[in-house]
């Protein structure tokens, strides 16, 4: 915290005292000004509804299409992978130009687009407009309160009624902000990044000088017009202005040899937000208080657990070993008979556990995921992965986890070292470590996939991005967890600070072992239970989720609740004279991915009632289980590794031959 006081004093300092200086802004997108006038051009991505979750194109619909044809915007892979499909539209604006325009009237609808415009309407299906980049917001009044949503319906049917109606009226607001220029330009930019510098030049002012835009909102109305004098109109042409909403009887109803009149209408207003604030109404952050109250919870648990702990390391474990160091060697010899608890074990502890191949390998896969979650968060916390670059964050997600696959193979093939104490097999350890999980997350995938295909949705990745993420998969994530798995052959294994017997000891037979560690899961799900459900809605209720510095906060507090945990229930079991503890300290920690899973399956029956079909619960349950899987190996690699520098510190004081 100080350091980034620190850096930010020196930031403002340098910014006053050099005129040349540059500095960037986060989180936004490429600053642009427009002239007086100018046209600017809408965008719309796909439908999307919130009881399907299965997106599709906005031109499956009869709507009206732009004269120079639909052209698709260059999107990137995390936006590919989130069904995004952002297309041109015929809505242009000019700017500071109040007008009232036709667009188009369609053919007699027939009986499949009757049916696909009333199963759109009735699914909640929204359409996703996008002006400069901000997506448009329309406001509803709930119970006396405003709400806030992105994108408007594709049509609504009215209470104690059966007849569906179409939204076929927009009445836009585009809020504008003067920008003189002057004291800043923009010298390059990269989405979501701006580099900004001083100037004084009256070129400059002229060139930059201009509206930006600072907001995009909607009211969407249903209105009756007659198709036969409309038709006679052409694209852009002048019409009557409509107050919105309309009666019931001069609304637009979807029925069959009905046309459809496109209209549209554009107010601009002068705003005083300022472009690099023009986001904060997307991303105000709501449940403050929440998040407080999640994060002081977490540390409550983690007070009482390091007590116990610290009641584990310094009375009682370091208890037994300064009586034991101040006995003489015939009276430890004669102790050595007497041992009882974790003593027990010296000679067991570290034996190598079973499937020592695939426990190697998940804690490869989870140090990836692991350091995946923490870099990608800590940037986004930044901003440097804002929601106006979208799709930058699964983007960034995906090649950070195949950059660390160095740390996966080489966290992996080192620990098969010390397991095996050989680098014998340690391909086959690096190439299983480099498909376990993504060959997991490949199959449920592409199941998923073919569900989506056979509902037409934009959500089904095309064919060539299968062969793109197979060519990043076999050609950067596998070399490198190979290379990170030479480097391990090269490391220093860990040396064990006691001989393992030849024999096995015999282990009491305990019937709450698991019972237990499944158990302990849930101290580390009580840390993140609450962020998760805002994550959850902000996934699958269309919601934006920029509170990572939060998120960073639960992710920090999660990390060492499940080393405490984990160390806590690795000693009771040495204490029980159970040696088998490689597994159970993974699984104390990483039990917490159990509970994640079921939590998803509640936040489906009861808060994502209104989620219709098996395709979409499929859906769901898939991403569920992915995201369930990548916490199991997280929380259990940390989990273990903490358990395992604990086992080591305190048999490496015990001097038992």
């Amino acid at each position: 915290m100080a350091k980034g006081w620190i850096f930010s004093a020196l930031l403002v300092v340098s910014l006053v005292m050099a005129p040349a200086c540059e500095a960037f802004y986060l989180p936004g997108s490429y600053m642009h000004t427009y002239r007086q006038g100018e046209e600017i051009g809408a965008k719309v991505n796909s439908l999307t509804s919130i009881e399907t979750e299965l997106p599709f194109s906005y031109y499956s619909l009869p709507y009206c299409r732009p004269k120079v044809g639909i052209k698709k915007s260059a999107e990137n892979l995390g936006e590919l992978l989130m069904g995004d499909q952002i297309d041109n539209s015929p809505y242009r604006f000019r700017v500071n130009v109040n007008e009232s325009l036709y667009l188009c009237t369609t053919s007699p609808l027939d009986e499949d687009d009757v049916k696909l415009l009333k199963q759109r309407s009735q699914d909640l299906y929204q359409v996703n407009m996008i002006l400069d980049n901000l997506p448009v917001r329309r406001f509803t009044e709930q119970n006396g309160m405003t709400i806030q949503w992105t994108g408007y319906p594709v049509g609504y049917t009215p209470e104690g009624t059966s007849d569906v109606y179409i939204i076929n009226h927009l009445k836009f607001k585009v809020l504008v902000h003067k920008y003189e220029g002057g004291k800043v330009r923009v010298v390059g930019t990269g989405e979501g990044m701006e580099v900004i510098s001083d100037t004084d030049t009256d070129t400059d002012t002229d060139a930059k000088s201009g509206y930006e835009i600072v907001g995009f909102e909607v009211v969407p109305c249903s209105v009756k017009r007659d198709p036969e004098a409309m038709s006679k109109l052409t694209m852009y042409e002048k019409v009557d202005s409509v107050s919105c909403p309309v009666e019931l009887e001069k609304s637009q109803m979807i029925r069959e040899k009905e046309q459809i009149t496109f209209t549209y209408e554009v107010e601009f207003v002068n705003s005083d937000i300022r472009w690099p604030s023009r986001w904060d109404a997307y991303l105000k952050m709501e449940g403050a208080k929440i998040h407080w109250f999640s994060i002081m919870n977490s540390l409550m648990v983690i007070l009482f657990l390091a007590g116990i702990v610290f009641v584990i390391l310094l009375r009682t474990v370091r208890r037994d070993l300064t009586r034991y160091e101040e006995l003489d060697k015939e009276s430890q010899a004669q102790m050595n008979e007497e041992l009882s608890g974790w003593k027990l074990v010296v000679g067991d502890v570290f034996r190598e556990p079973t499937s020592s191949k695939l426990f190697c390998v998940m804690i490869g896969d989870g140090v990836q995921i692991l350091g995946m979650a923490i870099v990608t968060i800590f940037f986004a916390t930044f901003g440097f992965m804002s929601p106006a670059s979208r799709g930058m964050l699964l983007t960034g997600m995906i090649f950070l986890y195949m950059l660390l696959g160095i740390l996966a193979g080489y966290a992996a093939v080192r620990l098969w070292r010390t397991v095996k104490g050989t680098s014998e097999g340690w391909r086959s350890v690096s190439w299983s470590t480099a498909c376990f999980f993504p060959g997991i997350v490949f199959i449920v995938l592409t199941v998923l996939n073919f569900m989506l295909w056979s509902r037409n949705s934009t959500g089904a990745l095309p064919i060539s991005l299968f062969f793109t993420l197979l060519s990043l998969w076999f050609c950067i994530s596998v070399p490198l967890t190979l290379l990170g798995g030479f480097l391990g052959t090269r490391a220093e294994p860990i040396e064990f600070p006691v001989r393992t017997n030849q024999i096995p000891r015999e282990i009491p037979s305990k019937n709450y072992s698991w019972l237990l560690i499944f158990g302990a899961g849930t101290l580390p799900f009580g840390t993140l239970f609450i962020e998760l459900f805002f994550i959850l809605s902000s996934i699958w209720l269309g919601r934006f989720y920029y509170v990572f510095g939060f998120l960073l906060v639960v992710l920090l507090l999660l990390v060492v609740v499940c080393a405490e945990v984990s160390v806590v229930l690795t000693y009771m079991h040495l204490c029980a004279e159970d040696w088998r503890w490689w597994w159970k300290a993974f699984f104390a920690s990483g039990a917490v991915a159990f509970y994640v899973f079921l939590y998803s399956i509640n936040y489906l029956v009861f808060d994502l009632r209104s989620l219709s079909g098996p395709v979409s619960a499929t859906l769901y349950i898939g991403y569920a289980f992915i995201v369930s899987l990548a916490i199991m190996l997280a929380t259990g690699t940390v989990g273990f590794l903490t358990s395992f520098s604990f086992v080591h510190y305190l048999f490496s004081n015990v001097k038992i031959d």
